[in-house]
């Protein structure tokens, strides 16, 4: 049974991600030991870690910096264990390596890059929110056949630039494109919210549960 960390810091909408996860592991029969945590143990030595985030970034940096250990155990079983690691909307921007929301706010620097206001123009509103198409741009395992015309569920006013541009996963419309996700060996993130996105975002998480980096 894989054990998943779904990193619990008071910034996520948790308990709708662990029910899909639940759900989408149940979809393609994985038995998925899946944790509500901020033990930086069972992080460091977890298969798989989701990390999600709602809300403002440097609140969301201000919460994960004050679970003693939680980062140092992430990094642990990402960068040293090379363990499978997914961001969801503000847990994807926290991959940059700062924010300019509220000032200028460092990230984690998993993915080299900038999060910035989104600029729709053509009197689009912000925030950006409700279903929007997903522009596939990587042949990449977790986006594996998620259907034809892909829909997800997107909320949020800033989003990642990464500096280099082969690290895009998807692109999202909205006046002008938008990155949607991102992908960096066994890193991937996600600015729109797959427990929110109906089939779509199952799909995506049973991609992620399966997925071999």
């Amino acid at each position: 049974m894989q054990k998943v960390a779904l990193i619990d810091y008071d910034s996520g909408n948790v308990h709708s991600a662990k029910r899909a996860l639940v759900e989408a592991a149940r979809l393609v029969g994985k038995r998925a030991d899946i944790q509500l945590t901020a033990d930086p143990e069972f992080i460091a030595k977890a298969d798989r870690i989701v990390l999600p985030g709602v809300g403002h970034f440097a609140q969301c940096k201000g919460e994960l910096e004050a679970r003693t250990g939680v980062i140092e155990a992430m990094e642990e079983a990402v960068h040293e264990r090379g363990r499978p690691f997914l961001g969801i909307c503000v847990g994807m921007q926290l991959l940059a390596d700062f924010s300019l929301e509220d000032g200028e706010t460092s990230g984690l620097g998993w993915v080299h890059g900038m999060v910035q206001p989104i600029e729709p123009g053509a009197g689009l509103p912000v925030p950006h929110m409700g279903w929007n198409s997903l522009d596939i741009r990587m042949d990449h395992p977790v986006l594996r056949d998620l259907s034809e015309e892909p829909h997800a569920y997107f909320v949020h006013s800033y989003a990642l630039s990464p500096e280099d541009e082969s690290q895009i996963a998807a692109l999202t419309e909205y006046g002008r494109p938008i990155v949607a996700a991102v992908a960096r060996e066994n890193v991937f993130g996600t600015q729109f919210h797959p427990e929110k996105s109906q089939a779509v975002g199952l799909k995506l998480l049973s991609n992620f549960l399966a997925w071999k980096p």
